[in-house]
């Protein structure tokens, strides 16, 4: 573009000086577009533009277009005060804190564990570390953010064998507390300030001492930041900000552990509030994704970490009474009645064209026969809705049932795995449910001859199975006054000391659902069961 007192001219290139051709294999013959641009001329016709047969004109553009995309660039920039002004802002960016942390710690905490572990090693096998024992470094961070100590695991990893023919003591050693330290999860952090490590060099800790001060300034703005901005992430993961000023504390403090975490390891997804787990070999970037999940709110769980010992084991075990008495799950019957409704529907159907058919033909016997043929399938395709019916209330016991007994069963997991946090050496045995087994036409109980040996009456049986369900209705019901182990700890299992409370936690285990009892013996003694069941 010229500069000119009377005229600005801007000269726009359509065509690349040197067009490449990225396309691999033979081009088309040039005598074919010669060919082809001669027979259009001689038509009368003007080359097209747009057309293969035009080479000269292929690649090109308009003169505004190029000079549109030209304009719409932003190449301009900063001046030097602005340059100035973002470097001071991001002076303190938790990425770039968190690097020179990183960097002023990691030696200091490595002499730490090599002199630990070279205390703790026999005299026999007391040498220098080999380039292996990073890696052990890092296995007895890990256990260190998840609680441990790290220089009683080395003692225990030291003297759960015999030492001697290793080759690498590092990696022996590894290779012995990983195993332990793997399933555990990092635990809560504190501030920055509460984690500089003892440095004999008196400067070096008060500059590490400053940097974990700004650290902790850095993320207590970005939660402030957080509630002013309200980024959708936030919103998604913790909601609307409160317009009480306590609980807006509580949420920007829930914020900043989330923001803090998304600025130190750059992930900046516009929804997600945090990535997915990182992996085991990165100890210190998992302790601050669990930091951030724990600020999300609880994951379904409710909070076992302070709870003794005794009362984690009594709500483990509540695990066991509370599938006891669970209805059998019935979605298999279910979803096979439904298909034989629908196959009885269509072969009913099919009979009735077959019939129609037959009379139209004049073969009245043989219209017989499908019309009785089509009265027996609407007659079972009844039979299926009927049981549909039944094993859709049952499915309907079964939703009543999970909803009454989740706040328990969920307790009962999240003891069991703190008890395994807590104990990782110990044997425990998995948690397992007893509900009872699926229903099925072996397991049900054949009609028995009473004592004066005339057979039992099929309608009290009908009337005893349908008491049962009504029995049933009555523990759903009275599941919510129960008091869950954990809302209170001076009351807690109180309520299962009460006489009535083992007929409740442990009820009769019928072999079947007592709807599909009733159907079955309906079916058998030709009796209809009453409206409403």
């Amino acid at each position: 573009m010229t500069r000119g007192t009377d005229a600005n001219l801007a000269f726009v290139f359509t065509t690349a000086a040197r067009p490449a051709d990225p396309h691999p294999g033979a081009r088309p013959a040039p005598e074919l577009d010669r060919y082809e641009r001669l027979r259009r001329g001689r038509a009368g016709y003007l080359p097209d533009e747009t057309s293969p047969a035009s080479p000269d004109r292929a690649g090109q553009r308009e003169p505004i277009a190029v000079l549109a995309d030209i304009l719409s660039r932003d190449g301009a920039e900063l001046s030097a005060s602005a340059i100035r002004q973002r470097n001071i802002a991001n002076a303190d960016h938790l990425a770039a804190l968190h690097a020179t942390w990183t960097a002023e710690t990691t030696t200091a905490r490595h002499d730490r564990y090599r002199d630990l572990v070279t205390a703790a090693l026999p005299p026999g096998h007391r040498q220098p570390l080999s380039h292996q024992a990073r890696w052990l470094y890092r296995t007895l961070h890990a256990a260190e953010l998840a609680g441990l100590d790290p220089a009683e695991v080395t003692r225990a990893a030291i003297a759960s064998r015999d030492l001697a023919g290793s080759r690498d003591i590092a990696a022996v050693l590894d290779a012995r507390i990983r195993p332990r330290v793997d399933p555990l999860l990092p635990q809560r952090q504190g501030a920055w300030t509460g984690r500089v490590p003892r440095l004999p060099d008196p400067a070096r800790h008060a500059y590490l001492a400053r940097i974990a001060a700004m650290m902790d300034d850095r993320t207590r703005r970005l939660g402030q930041h957080t509630a002013e901005a309200t980024p959708s992430w936030a919103v998604n993961a913790l909601g609307p900000v409160p317009a009480d000023s306590t609980a807006r504390r509580q949420w920007e403090d829930k914020a900043a552990s989330i923001a803090a975490y998304r600025e130190m390891y750059g992930y900046d997804h516009p929804d997600d509030p945090i990535s997915p787990e990182p992996a085991r070999e990165a100890p210190d970037q998992r302790a601050g994704w669990h930091r951030a999940f724990a600020a999300l709110g609880p994951a379904g769980q409710p909070g076992v970490r302070a709870m003794p010992d005794g009362q984690l084991w009594l709500a483990r075990d509540t695990y066991a009474a509370e599938t006891a008495w669970a209805p059998h799950h019935v979605g298999k019957e279910l979803r096979l009645s439904r298909l034989g409704a629908f196959d009885a529907a269509l072969a009913a159907i099919r009979a009735d064209a077959e019939t129609a058919a037959a009379r139209k033909a004049g073969d009245h016997d043989c219209a017989a026969r499908h019309e009785t043929l089509a009265a027996s399938y609407r007659a079972l395709r009844d039979h299926y809705q009927q049981q549909e019916h039944d094993l859709t209330q049952d499915i309907a016991a079964r939703q009543e049932w999970e909803h009454a007994t989740e706040r328990s069963r969920r307790l009962a997991i999240a003891a069991d795995a703190e008890l395994r946090r807590r104990y990782p050496g110990r044997k425990i045995e998995p948690l397992c449910s007893a509900e009872p087994g699926p229903a099925s036409d072996t397991g049900c109980d054949p009609l028995q001859p009473a004592a004066d040996g005339k057979p039992t009456d099929p309608a009290a049986l009908i009337r005893d199975l349908a008491m049962q369900r009504e029995q049933f209705r009555a523990e759903i019901d009275e599941r919510p006054r129960l008091i869950v182990p954990g809302e209170d700890r001076g009351k807690a299992f109180r309520a299962m000391k009460t006489p009535d409370q083992d007929a409740i936690l442990q009820p009769p285990k019928p072999e079947i659902t007592p709807s599909a009892r009733i159907l079955q013996l309906a079916a058998e003694h030709d009796i209809e069961p009453e409206a409403g069941g």
